[in-house]
């Protein structure tokens, strides 16, 4: 049983913009412009956060005319969650464990 989280990931999900890029996504595919407009963020912050999100793993790219789509990776998402749910098993049984004191 995995009891480990991909510390890596939670990183790049812990800040609150690319999370809330993270939520956007998962209801549908969105240009920068769409994002920016969505987000309040700058679009050089926001492309930086784009950028991470990417080199993460966690969304890709998708070229369309003079703009690039993003979409997330479900199976990414879905690996993490698997991942806390191991640690919340893992917690379960743990509860029951004791170490006796020295």
């Amino acid at each position: 049983m995995m009891t480990s989280v991909d510390t890596d990931l939670i990183r790049v999900l812990a800040d609150p913009l690319r999370l809330q890029i993270v939520t956007l996504l998962a209801r549908e595919t969105l240009c920068t412009t769409h994002l920016v407009e969505e987000t309040g963020a700058k679009q050089t912050n926001l492309s930086n956060h784009l950028r991470v999100l990417r080199e993460a793993g966690v969304v890709e790219t998708e070229p369309c005319g003079r703009f690039t789509y993003y979409k997330l990776r479900p199976d990414v998402i879905a690996q993490l969650a698997g991942q806390f749910s191991d640690l919340a098993d893992s917690a379960r049984t743990a509860a029951e464990n004791k170490r006796a004191c020295p």
